[in-house]
């Protein structure tokens, strides 16, 4: 399967994207802080039956650059802004973490632009949440090079075990220029997703990784607060981890197929 890169011109700059296969389009966004290699494993398993974007969202990757304090809604209006620059009407959309929370708001803000929506190992950004502290791949940077280091171990006990590179690229992604690493968690952090779960009217599958400890519980809590939503099916992949995409793509590609079919 040929992947096709591009630059998409916006109102916000240059986005960049990876696409692949023809048909209807499904839209692919990332956790924090990575891009669209978070894809790279799974996009082709996808492009069987759709024409497969995976995008560097709005402020990560090679995409362009976003002023701090970042928000979810501003993630969600700049994929509208790809998908307006490659002429896409509407897609189903498919989010990972930090990227469920994004296709969340896309559904809540233009029904109609979503046909359906994926959401694998979504935050649930309730007021509980915002309570706490963020913390997740906060470092200071140390001018012996120290926080990249702490980048690894921070993520290490949440990877697969002898999976070194699945850290890798996630240290790149978080490298890349202009990308804090935790600005994304921050703006998760300032999101009131209770506020916009009851908009989403698409047809929704939750996917869970049974290995992530941080997500995993917030299936349940999606389930009953997706009150409008026009179907909910729900999966969880065994030994499945926070780098879900990469770690187990043909178990994700499979529900999301079935789903689609369905």
């Amino acid at each position: 399967m040929t992947l096709r890169r591009g630059y998409a011109d916006t109102p916000f700059g240059q986005l960049h994207y990876a696409e692949a296969g023809s048909g209807p389009v499904l839209l692919l966004l990332h956790q924090t802080p990575r891009s669209y290699d978070e894809f790279r494993e799974v996009q082709p398993l996808l492009a069987d039956r759709h024409r497969v974007v995976a995008m560097d969202m709005l402020g990560f990757g090679l995409s362009a650059g976003l002023e701090t304090p970042q928000t979810i809604e501003q993630y969600a209006v700049g994929a509208f802004a790809l998908l307006d620059a490659l002429e896409v009407g509407d897609a189903v959309v498919l989010g990972h973490h930090t990227g469920a929370a994004v296709a969340l708001e896309m559904a809540a803000a233009h029904a109609t632009r979503v046909r359906a929506l994926v959401l694998s190992s979504p935050p649930w950004t309730g007021p509980e949440y915002r309570s706490g502290r963020v913390s997740v791949d906060h470092v200071e940077t140390d001018a012996d090079g120290n926080h990249l280091g702490e980048l690894w171990r921070l993520r290490q006990p949440y990877y697969p075990v002898g999976r070194p590179d699945l850290l890798e690229r996630f240290v790149r992604d978080a490298l890349a220029p202009g990308v804090d690493p935790a600005e994304g968690h921050r703006a998760c952090h300032r999101y009131r997703m209770e506020d916009r779960v009851g908009l989403v009217t698409a047809p929704v599958l939750l996917i869970g990784a049974s290995a992530d400890p941080f997500a995993l519980p917030n299936l349940a809590v999606l389930s009953e607060r997706l009150t409008a939503a026009r179907s909910i099916d729900s999966a969880i992949i065994e030994g499945g981890t926070i780098p879900l995409m990469e770690h187990a793509p043909r178990e994700v590609a499979g529900l999301v197929g079935a789903f689609l079919r369905g």
